[in-house]
């Protein structure tokens, strides 16, 4: 990796295709790391071996004899760190394409979540305006940029995090509507945006699986280097407008994900 890479990938419009991006190197730069320090204690301990001194292999590289012992074993000179408390295990199901049904229940994640036997918790994190990506500029049919409303939340099964999701609203249709409060919509977001005049026509979904970003790690409880699967819904109303679009980040660890065949289908 050198600074031409980091300026080239500094050019993606899209904020999640950018970090997406970033991981990826850093993955593989910290990979190229590791080995280079392999290759490192390989050829300090061939210098043992031939004859040189600690103290001469130390003069040419600069550092102390004790940290040439350090990287012959491998171990950095920092102090250990107190190993965090490990997130406890947990499995929770998502099916896909989403089950309607469940929207009308209320917040679907808590209604599969009890019918799983989970104890599921949802918070909200925040509602207002900011600008959108590029992706769900795409799907509300705006400029990547220009303000949407925003209301984010974080879902917990056990206690433990497993979703973010972020619903997306064109704020030239719900601007000083309930659905800038910044508490749970009740008694659901279906009805809160059918009172509105707008019916329900259609919705696709989109998966991507990527590494996460750093928020992402740090609201889920992630390990550095894990990986979240994103479902991107986008819903139309009966005349084709732009209504809702939901972007459900998953921890790839937790989810089983229950593909659902369409129908009409009769081929084994």
């Amino acid at each position: 990796m050198n600074h031409s890479t980091l300026r080239e990938i500094a050019t993606v419009s899209d904020p999640i295709e950018r970090a997406r991006a970033l991981g990826m190197v850093m993955a593989e730069q910290q990979a190229l790391v590791e080995e280079a320090a392999r290759m490192r204690r390989q050829a300090i301990a061939e210098a043992r071996e031939s004859g040189h001194r600690l103290e001469d292999i130390a003069n040419v590289l600069g550092v102390s004899p004790g940290r040439i012992s350090q990287m012959r074993k491998g171990v950095t000179s920092r102090t250990p760190e107190t190993p965090p408390e490990p997130t406890p295990p947990v499995i929770v199901h998502r099916s896909l394409p989403s089950e309607p049904t469940m929207y009308g229940t209320g917040c679907m994640f808590l209604s599969v979540a009890e019918r799983q036997g989970v104890r599921a918790e949802l918070r909200v994190l925040g509602v207002g305006l900011e600008p959108a990506p590029e992706h769900v500029a795409t799907c509300l049919r705006t400029r990547p940029g220009e303000d949407v409303i925003a209301r984010r939340r974080v879902m917990l099964a056990d206690d433990v995090p497993v979703r973010i999701a972020i619903s997306y609203f064109r704020a030239d249709l719900f601007a000083g509507t309930p659905v800038m409060d910044p508490e749970l919509l009740k008694p659901t977001m279906h009805e809160a945006i059918a009172a509105h005049g707008h019916t329900f026509g259609h919705a696709e979904e989109t998966l991507v699986a990527r590494p996460a970003a750093r928020v992402e790690t740090e609201l889920l409880r992630l390990d550095p280097g894990d990986w979240v699967v994103q479902v991107l819904r986008a819903s139309y109303s009966t005349d084709d407008t732009p209504i809702h679009v939901l972007e459900t980040v998953c921890a790839a660890t937790r989810h089983v994900f229950t593909v659902n065949q369409a129908g009409g289908c009769e081929v084994f």
